[in-house]
């Protein structure tokens, strides 16, 4: 009797997407300077003292006036402690690790490379303008959720919007409609910007430190997708080998992409 043999070759085939779109450089530029324009700003009038009146109104607009304790229910409260933990360090490193794993897979190395320069640089970046500033924690009002180190600028703030931005730009080169691309990246600034403001809800940091960390991570984000894509795109074409070989599903099929019509 003749047994059929089981195919051993791949059972998956990879479709390659296009890069349909990549921000220009000069456009990136211009908007990373304006953020850190405003980040200047902002550090400024810390520095000065000039902002001392706007930090302790935000930080007691969310307490009552008996004790300084939250002026909503637990379930609000609950809610902006699942907001914060989006920029925590556990789910931060777990989203950024899902992503580089996605763009790896979909073969866009260039992209994969560009986002981890893009994060590593800018973590350097956040932990040096703390180290420089030294602005301890507010004390105006109890602390709902632990939290250590020094304030400003925050880096839950900084990391989410860098995380949230470096990656919506990399995934943004999927499509040629801009109107997706506006929605990826738009939901990234208004997630990241949630997760800013829930530091000042739970007390943690100052409405200065938000601000100033939510502009400088991302214009870090867009300024790195202009100075460091050159770079990226170099160590990723002289590193293409080994890429591919630690890359999940390298042994499936892989189909070149097929150009499309831009559908605007």
């Amino acid at each position: 009797m003749n047994v059929a043999t089981q195919p051993t070759g791949p059972t998956e085939t990879i479709v390659i997407p296009a890069r349909g779109w990549q921000i220009t450089p000069s456009h990136a530029l211009l908007v990373g300077a304006l953020c850190w324009a405003g980040f200047a700003l902002v550090a400024w009038a810390v520095h000065s003292n000039a902002a001392a009146a706007f930090d302790a109104a935000g930080l007691r607009f969310w307490r009552n006036s008996r004790d300084l304790g939250w002026a909503g229910g637990k379930a609000s409260l609950e809610a902006v402690r699942d907001v914060t933990a989006l920029g925590g360090v556990t789910l931060r490193i777990a989203f950024t690790m899902a992503a580089l794993a996605a763009l790896l897979f979909l073969r866009m190395r260039r992209e994969a490379v560009l986002l981890l320069l893009t994060l590593l640089s800018g973590l350097a970046v956040g932990l040096t303008l703390k180290a420089l500033v030294g602005r301890p924690r507010p004390d105006l009002v109890p602390h709902l959720e632990y939290a250590g180190g020094l304030s400003f600028p925050s880096g839950h703030s900084f990391n989410s919007a860098l995380g949230m931005i470096a990656v919506a730009l990399a995934f943004a080169t999927f499509s040629r409609r801009r109107s997706v691309r506006w929605t990826i990246i738009g939901s990234a600034v208004v997630a990241s910007m949630a997760v800013a403001f829930s530091r000042v809800m739970l007390g943690v940091h100052f409405p200065t430190d938000v601000i100033a960390g939510w502009l400088g991570g991302a214009g870090w984000a867009f300024l790195a997708a202009a100075v460091l894509a050159r770079p990226a795109r170099r160590i990723a074409d002289h590193n293409a080998a080994a890429i591919e070989a630690a890359t999940p599903g390298a042994m499936a099929e892989i189909k070149p992409p097929t150009a499309a019509p831009d559908p605007r």
